[in-house]
């Protein structure tokens, strides 16, 4: 028998979008999740549902909201870090945001602008309890490319928090290109906030006189099952954009005695390279500026494939790989590639 090996992909969890659907979201726990449940109910064409986010309603009746947002076919929302200010036992959020919507003819129109909240203290009430409204809204159409920097730095006159661009880069991008790959599998108790990592490097042919360059690292998690996690890193060299990372691995052909993957293995031969942007059971250590996998073939970990990649001039580099390819209950790794790991 023959398997062909890289790195083993887990069983990839099928998000709603990747179906044709919006997944449903009613939470109004922040500024940022009411203000997605609105622009959800509009996708899914409950206008009901997106009226009743409102204090003060933005039109006459939900019919005429409704037919307000006639044209409007897709929206995309990047939020910046919202003020806060407490006021008669509640809390006022001022939410900026920048807005691409996409109209049923093809027309995109970006906007940006802040969106007011109020959030009552719950210990307040006994009874007829309101939870977070959206009191009002300031949009305007701006000519600033859609991103980050479309966000505006003030909310009625009112200076803003700073807001990390470049995790917000991060964030959209993971959402644009892995969408439909990952968001599965997500356990009880299991980290699932994006991870963020500053890494100091120069490029090869600079000397020590040259000044550090900084670059940034998100790890996110994309699959989980019971065994393996699965996540993916983006990048940005710090003044580029945020992209995926794609690690180096080997490309296996292995085949078995009496082609029994149980049995013995009777030959292991690299045919070249390939690259994957989604390690299983990965860590970045700071300390040695590397990513670790180790990526088990069944539960009980005797056959598994592990690899170890060093940032070293601008990119991770693959210095060791190796695969226990044998089903025999016993953890006897072979290697596959091993090379120095200095400079």
């Amino acid at each position: 028998m023959r398997k062909f090996v890289s790195i083993g992909v887990p069983v990839l969890f099928m998000s709603t979008a990747a179906l044709g659907q919006t997944a449903f979201i009613d939470d109004r726990s922040s500024p940022e999740t009411v203000i997605r449940s609105l622009y959800n109910a509009i996708d899914r064409d409950e206008f009901a549902r997106a009226y009743s986010y409102f204090a003060n309603p933005p039109a006459e009746s939900v019919e005429a909201y409704a037919q307000s947002l006639a044209d409007s076919d897709t929206t995309e929302i990047i939020f910046g870090v919202p003020s806060e200010e407490g006021a008669a036992g509640s809390v006022y959020y001022r939410q900026p945001l920048v807005l691409r919507s996409v109209a049923a003819d093809g027309t995109e129109t970006v906007h940006a602008g802040c969106y007011t909240l109020k959030a009552p203290n719950p210990a307040n009430f006994a009874d007829d309890y309101v939870p977070m409204t959206i009191e009002d809204r300031d949009l305007a159409v701006s000519e600033a490319e859609f991103g980050p920097d479309a966000l505006p730095r003030q909310c009625g006159g009112a200076d803003l928090p700073e807001t990390d661009t470049a995790l917000l880069e991060a964030e959209r991008a993971f959402a644009a290109s892995f969408a439909n790959r990952c968001g599965g599998g997500a356990m009880e108790g299991m980290e699932t906030d994006p991870q963020d990592f500053e890494i100091s490097y120069r490029y090869m042919h600079e000397t020590s006189d040259d000044p550090m360059r900084t670059a940034r690292l998100f790890r996110f998690f994309c699959n989980g099952g019971a065994y393996n996690i699965s996540h993916v890193y983006l990048m940005t060299g710090g003044d580029g954009p945020v992209e995926p990372v794609s690690f180096a691995v080997p490309e296996l052909d292995i085949r078995y005695e009496n082609d029994d993957l149980e049995g013995a293995v009777e030959d292991m031969t690299q045919l070249g390279m390939i690259t994957r942007t989604e390690l299983v059971n990965s860590d970045y250590d700071p300390d040695t500026q590397a990513v670790t996998s180790f990526e088990k073939w069944r539960g009980v970990g005797d056959a598994s494939a592990s690899g170890r990649w060093i940032f070293r001039y601008g990119a991770f580099s693959l210095v060791f790989y190796e695969v226990d390819a044998t089903y025999d209950g016993e953890i006897n790794p072979q290697q596959v590639i091993g090379y120095g790991e200095t400079p």
